[in-house]
């Protein structure tokens, strides 16, 4: 006969011998009329720890709860834990092994098999008993408390088997490369969204634990065992893992650093990056402040359509103001005798914008904004939670002057900004997406094309500016569109960095608070995600 069968009739044997003598004690005891003096007191003895816990062990691996329960001291509350280690844990057979027993105290090593779900695992694991004289009855008996079953089961908590609610999610870049959090860890608020919005669809297959949980109905558990990991849903997104992987490095050590990329033939999301993770808000996407001079690419787009040209005489003062009103000045007082309007967009002369005001209606940057670039329409269907930027209609005077150099009240991010790059780059808006329009076909925000003379003439001030103007130094190579900004800030001791540009099929923005001059702390993080798009 082999071992282990040996071991399992021994099991038996013993577990048939105990409730023998249990029965046999209690007919004597109930002939005796009760007991009496014949009660056993005192701890009981080796022999009766012993046989006690082999009986209550067979009972148990022969899958009888309630008769292993009998040879507890709390039988009421022994049988249903015992019961439901088969029912609801899904223990199909289990092995128990004594050793040597410590004084009253027998550990035991478990084997159990569990099947659940067309799977199976084989659970291993340790746990001890201690055998007690009955109060009443005299009789050694397990002294009874859930951790018998598992150490994990201390108090109100019991085994249960069961799949996961919903399956593990994966997201993957467009060409199916695997993006984690812990890699990428920016994108752990944007997969979270992504995740409640679009789990339930994508397919794929639970896992199944083993959990310890709470008996009054809490969702607290704790996972024992993964009986199986289920099979992963897919989750696809436009990101590019390369360009994402430069994201990250370049905003690491850049204080509140976000940049957003995008492909301005498509609109498709290359990298969302934040130095600061975690939370729910997102300011890569979803802030709202003001852009600064990158903003002057859609008050240069109004005032192109209206007759301005890149060779038209626009003299760049120190400073000016309208009719006795705020004084508007130039990023360290600079000055430019003699400029054209496209010096004055190179060189990012606010006195030259600022005067210009009166060539444009009081709605005319909020429309150039929406009929050219998507932007102010909270509309867009990214696949998550964005802000498309605000426009306000301005009054004449100091708001319209503000609002045409990117102060004021108008607000965008760097995801709008990136937008707006990639808008000029192809001549026409298309709107940005995380998730692939095929996903779930939505419909998208929809603008007009940017008249043709307009989108040269737009194309060929940010080349200028990345060749001989505010980002020249950057060196952004052949073919590169840029905008630099500085945003005043009230009560910020320096201004926010801003920074757009184009190069090949890549647009992106980036904007670092309180990081000073455009050029200086938001240009380097936009190069180097052009750099590796």
């Amino acid at each position: 006969m082999r071992t282990g069968a040996k071991a399992v009739l021994c099991l038996a044997l013993a577990g048939m011998v105990a409730l023998a003598v249990f029965g046999v004690t209690n007919i004597y005891r109930a002939l005796d009329g009760g007991g009496g003096d014949e009660v056993e007191t005192g701890p009981p003895s080796a022999a009766e720890v012993r046989t006690t816990a082999r009986g209550f062990l067979a009972a148990w691996a022969d899958r009888r709860p309630a008769a292993a329960a009998r040879l507890t001291d709390y039988a009421a509350e022994a049988r249903p834990v015992l019961g439901a280690y088969f029912t609801d844990a899904k223990v199909q057979r289990v092995a128990l092994e004594p050793g040597a027993a410590r004084g009253a105290t027998v550990p035991f090593s478990v084997t159990a098999r569990i099947e659940a779900g067309g799977h199976a695992k084989t659970w291993t694991y340790d746990s001890a008993l201690t055998v007690v004289r009955g109060r009443t009855t005299g009789l050694p008996l397990v002294d009874w408390d859930p951790s018998v079953v598992h150490p994990a089961l201390a108090g109100d908590r019991r085994l249960v088997t069961r799949e996961g609610e919903t399956p593990q999610v994966v997201a993957v870049d467009a060409d199916g490369r695997t993006l984690s959090e812990e890699k990428y860890p920016s994108l752990g608020p944007v997969f979270a969204q992504l995740r409640e919005r679009y789990a339930a669809g994508l397919g794929g297959e639970p896992g199944i634990e083993v959990m310890a949980e709470r008996t009054d109905g809490s969702q607290e558990a704790r996972s024992l065992l993964s009986v199986s990991k289920g099979r992963p849903a897919k989750l696809p997104t436009t990101l590019d893992a390369g360009v994402q992987r430069a994201a990250e490095q370049a905003v690491r050590d850049r204080g509140r650093a976000s940049v957003v990329a995008v492909r301005p033939a498509t609109g498709e999301i290359l990298a969302i990056a934040n130095a600061e993770r975690g939370g729910e808000f997102n300011p890569a996407l979803q802030g709202a402040t003001a852009p600064g001079s990158t903003f002057k690419i859609i008050t240069a787009a109004a005032l192109l359509a209206g007759g301005v040209t890149p060779g038209t005489p626009v003299g760049c003062p120190r400073t000016y103001a309208h009719d006795q009103g705020m004084t508007f000045h130039n990023v360290e007082g600079g000055a430019i005798e003699d400029a054209t309007f496209a010096q004055d967009f190179a060189q990012s002369c606010n006195t030259a914008f600022v005067s210009l005001s009166d060539e444009l209606s009081d709605d005319e940057l909020a429309v150039t904004a929406r009929r050219w670039f998507g932007l102010g329409e909270n509309d867009w269907r990214t696949g998550v939670s964005t802000f498309d930027g605000g426009v306000p209609v301005v009054g004449a005077g100091d708001a319209k002057s503000a609002a045409i150099i990117g102060q004021g009240e108008v607000q965008m991010n760097p995801l709008t900004m990136a937008s707006v790059a990639a808008t000029v780059a192809t001549g026409e808006f298309r709107q940005p997406v995380l998730l692939p329009r095929a996903f779930d076909d939505r419909d998208l925000a929809a603008a007009e094309p940017l008249p043709a003379p307009v989108a040269a003439d737009l194309r060929r001030l940010m080349e200028l500016t990345a060749t001989d103007g505010t980002a020249a130094g950057l060196g952004l190579g052949p073919g590169a569109g840029a905008k630099t900004g500085s945003a005043e800030v009230d009560g910020q001791e320096r201004p926010d960095s801003w920074f757009t540009a184009y190069r090949g099929d890549v647009a992106a923005a980036a904007v670092v608070p309180a990081g000073g001059h455009g050029a200086q702390a938001a240009g380097p993080v936009v190069k180097a995600v052009l750099a590796a798009g």
